[in-house]
């Protein structure tokens, strides 16, 4: 049936239930019938003159009341006769959307699906949530790729974007350590002739000592021969007899200056000599005990100074290029909770691991109140130098497959396109993008994934559907 017809029998059934125009004028009804039925300013003085059979009578000061037959006002003015050319749908639509389609002179070349799947029609419709179809106006540019959302589906998403900004990125590694020994300050106590323990000090393993303390009571029947010989020839120097090599033979069995020159003062050669300590440190070993005959070449005592250690950390072979001499660190000991250390890397072992793929990494610290102790272990974190700024997006603006880099580009009003990207440095939560994105554009943060499903499933259906001709 066509929509005049309609219109005419809905208006005569409304009629016909009300019983008169001016009754449904007076009840307030015919107000309704006006939004209803979309009359406002369609009957206007300028318009031309309409075509077609009559409709129905309108009151000619374009009051609400209307009459299905010819009739009069009050004051005897005839009702306005209004022909089927100047009906008007019963479709309801808001007076601000009437205003905007007749002020845009674009023309709708035909409607798109609201998902973006490849289904057009040439009228209005609704897909099968219920979404209206999208028009397409004349001169719009081709938008393939580019993913349409309805702002309530955005919204119920989730989806959430943010600009793209130009910052430095510091990349921190994060990498187990253990604590060692500073090499370089660990010494061993030995005896370089074969001697007897006449005594041994009161310390042991873990005791504290200084440069000079007395360690052990030796006798060596060696050294005491060459302290014979080393007097023997002090007092044929003093007849005018040069010196032989009696005291370089002292110095080579490892006597303590102190003891070479208290022979060379008193002329004489003492029965046991006290082995003292070489350097301040902790004893980390003790090998000798009271009444012991040492062979030459033992160890009596093993001593550190730890007041620098070494933290060596284990940094996987893929991170390695990010760490440089130099770089800042900071160390966390694991059994004692809130303290750190600062630090920065002094020397990259040049060898990989073949279990663990990984590459040790060494840290020198001063070691504060001698709470670093040998074996423990700590947390590292190892940054970068200061880079330049450069372009950077949130880690969850990038969706990795493996093969390929995505962002979602916000191009606002709904529509999204899925851009592929190369990617820089990571660090803090921020990676650095080389290639796709400009600064200020904005980039899908959150739910990005779903878009990007839809946009292959977008994809994937053109690539089923059949060229179809736009209307």
């Amino acid at each position: 049936m066509k929509p005049i017809a309609l219109t005419g029998l809905a208006l005569a059934a409304i009629l016909a239930a009300g019983g008169a125009g001016y009754w449904a004028g007076h009840r307030g009804l015919a107000v309704g019938w006006r939004g209803w039925l979309g009359i406002e300013g369609s009957l206007a003085a300028n318009e031309p003159v309409g075509t077609g059979p009559v409709i129905y009578y309108q009151d000619p000061d374009r009051k609400p009341v209307y009459s299905a037959q010819p009739r009069q006002t009050v004051d005897g003015r005839p009702f306005t006769a209004v022909h089927a050319s100047q009906d008007v749908s019963f479709e309801v639509k808001p007076p601000s959307e009437e205003r905007t389609a007749q002020a845009d002179p674009k023309r709708v070349l035909y409607y798109r699906n609201p998902m973006g799947l490849p289904d057009t029609s040439p009228v209005p419709k609704k897909d099968s949530m219920g979404m209206d179809y999208l028009p397409v106006y004349e001169g719009e540019g081709n938008e393939d790729g580019v993913i349409k959302l309805s702002p309530g589906r955005i919204q119920r998403s989730g989806v959430r974007s943010e600009p793209v900004r130009r910052q430095s990125i510091v990349q921190t590694i994060h990498v187990p350590g253990v604590v060692q020994l500073d090499e370089r300050r660990v010494s061993v106590v030995t005896i370089r002739a074969d001697a007897f323990v006449q005594e041994v000090a009161p310390i042991t393993t873990g005791d504290r000592v200084t440069r000079g303390t007395r360690l052990a009571r030796i006798y060596s029947p060696e050294i005491s021969t060459a302290g014979a010989q080393f007097i023997t020839e002090l007092n044929a120097a003093a007849r005018g007899v040069p010196e032989g090599g009696a005291r370089q033979r002292l110095e080579n069995l490892g006597v303590p200056p102190e003891v070479i020159a208290e022979i060379e003062r008193s002329r004489k050669v003492p029965l046991t000599i006290n082995w003292s300590a070489p350097r301040d440190g902790i004893v980390l070993e003790r090998s000798v005990s009271d009444g012991m005959k040492m062979t030459a070449g033992g160890s009596l005592f093993r001593l550190a100074d730890i007041s620098t250690i070494w933290v060596l950390a284990d940094v996987p072979e893929r991170q390695l290029a990010a760490v440089g001499i130099g770089a800042p660190a900071t160390v966390r000991l694991r059994g004692r909770p809130g303290s750190s250390f600062e630090g920065r890397v002094g020397v990259i072992y040049p060898e990989i691991a073949e279990a663990t793929r990984t590459a040790k990494v060494r840290i020198e610290l001063a070691n504060r109140d001698s709470i670093l102790l040998p074996n423990m272990y700590a947390d590292v974190d190892i940054g970068s130098d200061d880079a330049a700024p450069q372009l950077a997006v949130p880690d969850s603006a990038v969706i990795d497959s493996g093969s390929r880099r995505v962002v979602i580009l916000d191009l606002g009003e709904g529509r999204f396109e899925p851009r592929e990207v190369k990617l820089g440095r990571r660090g803090d939560g921020m990676v650095a993008i080389t290639e796709g994105v400009s600064e200020g554009d904005r980039v899908v943060v959150s739910a990005n994934f779903l878009i990007d499903a839809e946009s292959n499933l977008k994809a994937a259906l053109s690539g089923f559907a059949q060229p179809e001709a736009k209307p």
